[in-house]
């Protein structure tokens, strides 16, 4: 039997964005509170994020969203990293900028800088697994706006960030002008 290494690129695709999800799963939380969502997202769904994407590039004047949609649309696959922004009830912290994480609950905006860290450390976790697989990837907050948008995540994911994967000749993401 022969296969042509294009007929399983997507399957490949996927197996390594389950990897990088568990890498990203495993990797480091502030006070071991976990609040990532992990997603990986195919066929339509990623269709509708690409989209999306487009439409807010679009209506907003943003360049850069439609520029990344064609770069979703290339990519096979994506992978979703998103976090809750709930503090960790620190006696005392104050990173975020309120006195105390009982203030941070209570005041408007504000985000725990340790939810922010540890999505920072998995993404991180996720990309080198892509790079030691020699997968094609872009860390991409953009797509990650779209997805939110699109209501992919639960409702608690207020930060996210999209990794979309591609394996070819040359990467979709490396010429971006």
């Amino acid at each position: 039997m022969l296969t042509n290494e294009t007929a399983i690129r997507e399957e490949s695709l996927v197996c390594a964005a389950k990897q990088m999800a568990q890498a990203a799963r495993t990797a480091p939380k502030g006070r071991g509170d976990d609040q990532l969502e992990i997603l990986i997202v195919t066929g339509d769904e990623k269709t509708r994020l690409a989209d999306t994407m487009a439409q807010i590039g679009q209506s907003r004047g943003l360049a850069g969203f439609t520029r990344d949609s064609e770069n979703v649309r290339a990519a096979p696959v994506v992978l979703l990293i998103g976090t809750g922004t709930r503090p960790r009830k620190l006696k005392l912290c104050s990173l975020c900028g309120y006195p105390n994480c009982e203030s941070l609950g209570q005041g408007p905006g504000g985000v725990c800088v340790f939810a922010i860290s540890d999505l920072g450390i998995a993404v991180g976790s996720a990309v080198s697994i892509a790079a030691d697989l020699r997968v094609d990837n872009r860390i991409m907050y953009s797509a990650a706006i779209a997805a939110i948008q699109c209501g992919f995540f639960t409702p608690e994911i207020k930060v996210a960030y999209a990794i979309p994967l591609s394996a070819s000749g040359k990467s979709p993401f490396f010429d971006r002008g």
